[in-house]
């Protein structure tokens, strides 16, 4: 894709400690070959099969559901006329109640008008030096709608970006949306499928690019409203999609670039193939389905299901003498492509055909029977089948062994098409073929099921193949030891916290980046044809920013004139990870030096999930210091996965996920299960998810909005575990946004003529200055270490702790009865420090919770001494501990510690027993006739009732 969150610092290894790329290749793809990234995978998959059955069988938590326990609440709606754009009207009478829908009303359209989210704000509000702070938000796919996951990144980015905002900085946070390929060309082809009964090769390439932009413009918009929903102060003014023209030189440029470097090349290596797609695709849209054993699968393109989980044995004859080598294989049909077989060197079984042949029984070939310890004796019959240009792990025993490559067998169009008895035949059908040959040349042996994991592609449910094609790749060693190189410097120069993901010992692998789509961008490179040139298998390419650009570079490279010669660009599309490893300076006009590049590159900071590090951040790493010669950001800040009750990612595979709309506005669990319908789950997921929804929302999903949502989500501690967010918590944060409204409804009814600021006077006023001094420095040590959860909890402390349990207690009887001198003097020191008390926290807890805030902030503007401002808080100097240095009463902090523990007490038992706040004074418990005993505080006046259970 989310300290709250962690930044996280590493000292930077050597090259074999340091992986910045994840490998582009399943090792190993033979699912009869296990290793401790299929252990992961196998211990995954048993967790999921638990937490399943766990929501199938297990009763409603009635504990969890009473918790839960919420009324529909009155509806307030904000009826006066306001043009979007225009300011809301807070004059109107105060509401009696919060209400979400009233308050979120109008300010963001208001607040986008304004420009109050451009960093051109500050110019002219800020002296210099004006320090900036830039980021990009992670671009989501624009396929898709934002989940919860997407909400946290949305509240904890928002949060920094206002906080930073109101200290004075020059804030950039740009917007975009990421084209997503493979999604996106899915989504498409489905619709155009469902509605027009039509394939894509139906169509004309630029046809059915016409048709995704259609699509595009349709759809795109939602990921936009709901970033709008949820107060994400962004500069919508640069707003990027990574296939706008402007983008999109950037990624043409960063290809030629790369290109003309070397770090660029194309060569035939193996790729994740899917079927379904007729296209590569990379590690992340692989997902692993672990089988026990013998399992019929659906899979696309067949009626029936398909056998998977079974060995296979079959013999080799050795040529020349009486023998045969056994081998094993889950995948029959790929002996169509073996080259050779391997034994290991000190296998005793083998000893005696050490550099023999076998005999292939359907192209009459000769197999080398070659050695190599990568060969596990103690698994299977200890021989293995090489199959180079469909295993990864026979790829690499291929290279060592110098054996041939040849692309016996092709998986388009799922078919096996390179031998007469198989020509046109699906891969599966194949297989059934091969081991019925098998067995009538007598050479099978036999099959047993077995214990295999199944790679799926995750956007069609096909499943993969290793495939070997041409194709263009980066070469991510090079550019790793660079990005290492500057890391360092960088770290030392700038002091930056930065994260560098090391794997010891592993591999690096070079990044595949074509891609066999016609969404997204077209790969800048052409294939030359010259004059009078005889048939030549080697492939002439060249690239260049344009058609033109690369005419003229193959003329100069070949001697000839620009018009004799032919182009064909490649078909293919670079990879969205590609563009996307790019955004955080093409977003700011990179190639060109634009006035942003130069004041907002490297970026601040990068905040995203823990789950992107392999497949964006290093490559965003890898990318900006080859081509900007910078780090792309000076820190990196990662969050934490959001689960759902059960301990299960949220994800649209699994029907969990949930709109952060759904939280904001409400919704009943018949809408909920509706959506689940509507996906594209099999199934038994189907009633998995629509199960958790009946136990985890039983009445819905009660009306919670935006400030909630947010501080919840913020309230979290996300440095060492993922966060299971429950309906409760937020409702909590709504609760305590009432709190924050009754709070000011009552300091509007008792504040006077002057709220300038004046001395404390008595120790309670003394006191509540001094928790606002300590909760400022509290909040602005928290903010700095990006630790929201501590912000949040600090802030939540004084506002209802502090602030409503104890001092507005406490001087209420002196600011309702003014009728006495001292009564009215006590009264307006009082008014006067609840005013500044008041005001300070609206400020303080803006950045979480932006719009009932500014709407209690704007009722309370024509209180503030001297000339009310006429902006909006998300503008107004966030407080400052300095500020307040003279308001530090350390004593009364200390003396106030056992009022607050016997508050805390009182207010405890009184919930157990059910005491109202009514009859403070009985002599026993309404509810449970326990006796207690009432408590003066001589200290404060304050009467406190503990009972003695």
């Amino acid at each position: 894709m989310m300290m709250t969150g962690r930044v996280l610092s590493l000292k930077l290894a050597g090259r074999a400690a340091v992986r910045l790329c994840s490998s582009s290749q399943l090792k190993p793809s033979s699912p009869s070959s296990p290793n401790s990234s299929s252990r992961t995978q196998a211990e995954k998959q048993r967790r999921r099969r638990e937490r399943e059955e766990a929501i199938l069988s297990n009763p409603h938590n009635t504990a969890e559901d009473r918790a839960v326990i919420w009324s529909q609440k009155e509806t307030i709606v904000y009826t006066a006329e306001t043009p979007p754009g225009k300011k809301k009207d807070t004059s109107l009478p105060f509401p009696t109640s919060y209400s979400p829908e009233y308050v979120e009303s109008s300010w963001y359209q208001w607040w986008e008008k304004e420009g109050f989210f451009s960093p051109e704000q500050h110019i002219a509000a800020t002296p210099p030096p004006r320090p900036t702070f830039s980021l990009c938000i992670p671009p989501p796919n624009v396929t898709g709608t934002l989940h919860l996951g997407h909400a946290l990144t949305v509240a904890v980015e928002d949060a920094l970006v206002r906080w930073r905002r109101m200290q004075g900085y020059r804030v950039l946070w740009v917007p975009g949306c990421d084209h997503a390929g493979i999604a996106t060309q899915t989504v498409v082809e489905r619709r155009l499928l469902r509605e027009k009964g039509k394939h894509r090769q139906d169509f004309t390439r630029q046809e059915f690019l016409q048709e995704v932009w259609k699509w595009k413009k349709e759809k795109g918009d939602e990921i936009y409203h709901q970033l709008r929903t949820l107060g994400a102060s962004l500069d919508w003014s640069r707003a990027c999609f990574t296939m706008d023209p402007g983008f999109s030189r950037a990624v043409t440029e960063a290809f030629v670039r790369l290109c003309d470097s070397g770090l660029i090349y194309r060569s035939e290596g193996l790729v994740n193939w899917s079927c379904s797609l007729e296209s590569a695709i990379s590690d992340i849209e692989v997902d692993s389905k672990e089988l026990s054993g013998q399992t019929m699968l659906s899979v696309p393109g067949y009626e029936n299901k398909v056998e998977f989980g079974t060995m296979f044995t079959f013999v080799y004859p050795v040529e020349g003498q009486d023998g045969e080598v056994v081998v094993s294989t889950t995948r029959p049909e790929t002996m169509l492509g073996d080259v050779a077989v391997a034994v290991h060197p000190d296998d005793p079984r083998y000893q005696a055909v050490h550099g023999k042949q076998c005999r292939h029984p359907f192209t009459d070939r000769l197999l080398p029977i070659i050695t190599d310890p990568m060969v596990d004796m103690e698994l299977g019959t200890g021989a293995v089948k090489v199959t180079p240009a469909h295993d990864h792990t026979d790829f690499l025993l291929s290279q060592r062994h110098s054996l041939p490559h040849e692309n016996r067998i092709t998986f388009f169009d799922h078919s096996c098409c390179h031998f007469a008895l198989f020509k046109g035949v699906k891969r599966f059908d194949a297989r059934q073929l091969v081991v019925d040959a098998l067995v009538e040349k007598k050479l099978f042996r036999g099959n047993k099921s077995h214990a295999m994991t199944l790679p799926i592609c995750s956007r069609s449910g096909d499943v993969i193949e290793p495939l070997l094609k041409k194709q263009w790749f980066v070469r991510c060693d090079d550019m790793a030891k660079k990005a290492i190189q500057v890391c360092g410097c960088e770290m030392l120069m700038f002091k930056s916290r930065f994260i560098v993901a090391s794997h010891t010992g592993s591999t690096m692998h070079d990044w595949c980046i074509s891609r066999q789509l016609w969404w997204g961008h077209q790969i800048p490179a052409y294939r030359v044809e010259l004059p009078n040139s005889t048939d030549n298998p080697e492939e002439q390419w060249v690239w260049g920013r344009s058609e033109d650009e690369a005419r003229h570079r193959a003329a100069a490279k070949y001697g000839l004139k620009a018009e004799d010669i032919t182009l064909t660009q490649d078909p293919d599309v670079l990879d969205t990870w590609f563009s996307s490893g790019l955004f955080p300076f093409a977003m700011l006009g990179w190639p060109e030096q634009t006035a942003d590049l130069q004041c907002f590159y490297p970026n601040s900071i990068l905040e995203t999930g823990s789950d992107l590090i392999f497949f964006w951040v290093a490559r965003m790493v890898m990318l900006g210091t080859e081509l900007t010669g910078q780090l792309p950001f000076k820190q990196v800040l990662f969050h934490s996965l959001v689960r759902d009750k059960h301990g299960r990612k949220m994800s649209k595979s699994l029907g969990n996920v949930i709109d952060p709309l759904d939280v904001i506005h409400g919704v009943s669990l018949e809408r909920l299960q509706e959506k689940v319908k509507e996906g594209n789950l099999d199934p038994r997921e189907r009633l998995v998810a629509m199960e958790a929804q009946r136990k985890d929302f039983p009445k819905g999903i009660p009306q919670c909005g935006t400030d909630a949502l947010r501080f919840a989500l913020c309230s979290h501690k996300m440095q060492r575990e993922d966060i299971s967010l429950s309906t409760s918590q937020v409702l909590s944060c709504r609760h305590f946004c009432n709190k924050m409204w009754q709070t000011l409804r009552f300091t509007l009814g008792v504040l006077g003529q002057s709220t300038t600021p004046t001395t404390p006077v008595s120790s309670v006023d003394r006191w509540i200055c001094s928790r606002l001094y300590s909760t400022v420095l509290q909040v602005e040590q928290a903010f700095e270490a990006y630790e929201l959860h501590t912000v949040t909890s600090a802030l939540y402390s004084f506002w209802v702790h502090n602030l409503c349990d104890v001092y507005m207690e406490c001087v209420k009887p002196v600011l309702v009865q003014t009728d006495t001198e001292h009564s009215g003097r006590v009264g307006h020191v009082a008014s006067t420090i609840l005013y500044h008390c008041v005001s300070m926290s609206l400020a303080l807890v803006s950045p979480f919770m932006p719009f009932i805030t500014e709407e209690l902030w704007q009722r309370l503007n024509p209180f503030r001494p001297g000339v009310a401002v006429q902006g909006s808080l998300c503008l107004q100097p966030y407080p400052c501990s300095s500020q307040l240095a003279h308001w530090h009463f350390p004593e009364e902090e200390r003396d106030f510690l056992l009022v607050q523990e016997v508050i805390r007490v009182a207010r405890s038992l009184r919930a157990q027993c059910g005491m109202t706040k009514e009859k403070p004074a009985s002599k026993s418990c309404n509810s449970c006739k326990q006796p207690f005993q009432i408590y003066l505080c001589t200290h404060t006046g304050l009467n406190t009732a503990v009972y003695q259970l």
